[in-house]
Parts: C-alpha cells; structure tokens; sequence
C-alpha cells in the first residue's frame, strides 16, 4: 500500500516512521510512504500556502492552488488513489473503517492547519473526510501518522503474527482481554491459574469472558455492534449479576 502524505511540515515524519512495526514494514515492501511537501507547489517565490479568509474572520486558509496541484500530481501514477481529508469535521475513524481502508492500494491523506482548506478543495478533490476524535489538534499531521499505522498492521505481513490484529480491540467490537507474561508471581500479584493450566479451552472462555466484562465496565456502547452468542450473553448475565453492573443501549 502507498500512503502519499500531504503537508507543510514534512519533518515531523522523519522518526514515527523509521521505527518499530513501520520502520521494518518499509523495509520490506510492504508499505511505501510519500511525504509530500505543500509548498513545493506553490507557484510564487515566497511558497505562500494560506491568506486571510474572503468575509473575514480569524486566522488564515490554506489556499486551493497548491494543494490541488499536489493532488494530481500524487494521482498521476494512479488515477484511483482515494484522498482524505484529515481535519475535526470529519467521520469518527473506527476499526470497521480502516479495514476497509486497508482494502485500497494507494491513499492520500491531506493535513489540514490553520482554519482548514479552502473548501474548493473539498468540492474538487476529496473523496473523505476523517477525524480520530472530538478534539482539535493544531493539524492533521499526527492524525495522517495514527491513520497509516492503523492500516498499516491490519496489511498482511506487517505484524509479525497474522492473528494479532484479528484479537485486537474493537476488531470484533469488543475490548480485548487482559493479558499476562512472566514472571508468574510479582509481589503478590499472580497470573490467573487458568492461563498456565494448559488447558486451551479453558484459556479461550476465560479470555473471551474477560474480553467482554472489561467491554461493560468500560465501553457498553460497543455491545450493540458485537456479534454475540448465546453463551456471550449469559456471560454478560453473570457478569452483571456478579457487580452490579448496568448498561444502556447494548442490545442485550
């Protein structure tokens, strides 16, 4: 997959992606990534990217011309490359949404500063518009590198272990479940006796139980989205029974 970057910052890129699970799926391949710096498209000789707002208004726009020609210029070696739009106005990025994202062989991901873009470009050159959440950072650099490593692991051969990014939370709307390693024992704080019993079905009801009870404590609004079974639900009753717990809207 090629992720095309779009921004006036290309420098905060230079670290995120040499590292860890990223840095060793460019290595490989498996992931290519453009970091494409705005103003090198900017057609006067002061790189001018943003002025003031026509109505008035605080802040400044940055302007269509630049941003459209870096656009085509990323989708002239692929015509279908989908471009997004990072900025608070847009749909919330859920799980669901980057596995269909991660379906599409060449992304551009457009990093909103200052007031946003001239909305020309929405019209024109757009085809998404993303938020990671209901705050406002000061652009979409951080939320273009939380989207690339999002689908990035969710491509095959990236995780090492093609069924980590099946268990991981919100994969099946749900939260996943605690997780242990060694040593067994540390200062009076052990590791449940059933995930060292051998016993693999044990360990499986155990883990989908837990997966379930940390998703009531913590995020009941996900259960109405999660494919539950019977025995989930009566999972979900003793667990309710047993801390009195109580949840809204989850569809149980």
């Amino acid at each position: 997959m090629r992720f095309d970057i779009l921004t006036l910052f290309p420098a905060m890129f230079s670290s995120p992606f040499e590292a860890s699970i990223l840095g060793k799926a460019i290595e490989k391949g498996l992931i290519e990534i453009r970091i494409v710096n705005i103003r090198d498209f900017t057609s006067d000789k002061h790189h001018v990217v943003d002025d003031t707002p026509y109505g008035g208004g605080q802040g400044m726009v940055m302007k269509v011309e630049p941003i459209a020609r870096a656009i085509e210029w990323a989708k002239a070696e692929s015509p279908s490359a989908w471009t997004i739009y990072l900025t608070p106005q847009g749909h919330p990025f859920k799980q669901e949404r980057a596995e269909a994202l991660s379906s599409k062989t060449h992304l551009i991901l457009l990093c909103g500063r200052y007031e946003g873009v001239d909305e020309r470009v929405r019209e024109m050159f757009v085809d998404e518009e993303v938020s990671i959440g209901d705050y406002v950072l000061t652009g979409g650099e951080l939320a273009a590198m939380v989207m690339v490593d999002a689908l990035s692991r969710l491509l095959p051969g990236v995780l090492g272990c093609g069924q980590s990014a099946e268990e991981d939370s919100f994969s099946e709307s749900l939260l996943e479940y605690p997780q242990y390693t060694r040593p067994t024992d540390f200062r009076g704080h052990g590791v449940p006796e059933v995930l060292v019993s051998g016993n693999h079905e044990a360990i499986f009801r155990w883990r989908r139980k837990e997966a379930l009870r940390r998703t009531v404590k913590r995020r009941p609004d996900l259960l109405a989205k999660a494919n539950l079974s019977e025995t989930d639900k009566g999972f979900i009753d003793e667990i309710l029974q047993s801390e009195g717990t109580r949840t809204r809207g989850d569809g149980v």
